[in-house]
């Protein structure tokens, strides 16, 4: 091929014109595909409105906690739990408290999955005695032999400084004095740690407050409602144009709401 003096191009020269050359080609024939494509396949972009575009769920199966009974904790256990729990977060005129709120019963269901046993945690040791805070919990014991252990522990003690009385039996004032004493490891219990089981009531609690109901604490949302969460709404289009006011919807779990697209 010659220019229009009929001289060869340079090789750069040439190089660069088939370079752009086969470009174009290439760049034409791509758009004309995949409008052909688009064209045979009848694809297009579809608006979701009012409906759920999957099923809740669907991609990590999670089977809802049925309230009512308890699969782990003893009818004894689970009232010194209820008992616990409420002084923690009392129901108020704010709203429920922990126990109104179902948190034994969540706690009760993860103490009888993969959380009771730490299926999912290394459990090999070595374990130190004087953990760093950033080494988390360092003990052989699950949460299971924790809440079997320190609850009979803390019956005995109470027992045992209260004339005779279990943990359910004292009054709140006492009751708190206790658990503020759990607090500071200053509450000496036989063969166990209070301080652990005050943790590991205090995490549970917090976590089962303000985890999605289907969990079986949080309920009729209650946690989220009080801080004003806004749940596992995936949709914030209505909101997202109103800046500086007030988010006033109600909360959404995982297994959504029947008018969780209302507007």
């Amino acid at each position: 091929m010659t220019d229009m003096n009929g001289r060869l191009p340079r090789g750069g020269d040439a190089a660069a014109a088939a370079k752009r050359k086969h470009a174009g080609v290439t760049r034409r024939s791509l758009l004309a595909s995949a409008a052909l494509l688009f064209t045979a396949s009848g694809a297009g972009a579809g608006v979701v409105t009012k409906v759920l575009p999957w099923k809740p769920n669907e991609a990590y199966p999670v089977t809802p906690v049925v309230p009512g009974g308890y699969l782990f904790f003893t009818a004894q256990e689970a009232a010194i739990v209820d008992a616990f729990v409420e002084r923690l977060i009392p129901t108020d005129d704010l709203g429920a408290g922990a126990k109104d709120a179902g948190v034994t019963t969540f706690i009760d269901r993860q103490l009888t999955g993969p959380y009771g046993g730490h299926d999912w945690l290394y459990m090999q040791g070595p374990f130190s005695d004087k953990p760093l805070p950033s080494q988390g919990l360092q003990s052989p014991l699950t949460p299971r032999q924790q809440y079997r252990s320190g609850l009979a522990a803390l019956e005995a003690y109470c027992k045992a400084n209260y004339g005779g009385r279990g943990f359910v039996e004292l009054k709140g004032d006492e009751q708190d004095k206790l658990i503020g004493a759990m607090e500071k490891g200053e509450a000496q219990f036989q063969g166990f740690s209070s301080r652990m089981l005050f943790s590991a009531i205090y995490a549970n609690t917090m976590e089962g407050y303000f985890a999605d109901p289907i969990y079986g604490g949080n309920r009729d949302m209650v946690g989220w409602k009080l801080v004003g969460f806004p749940g596992a709404r995936y949709d914030f289009r209505d909101v997202m144009a109103k800046p500086n006011q007030a988010y006033t919807l109600p909360p959404v779990g995982l297994q959504g709401r029947a008018a969780w697209g209302g507007r």
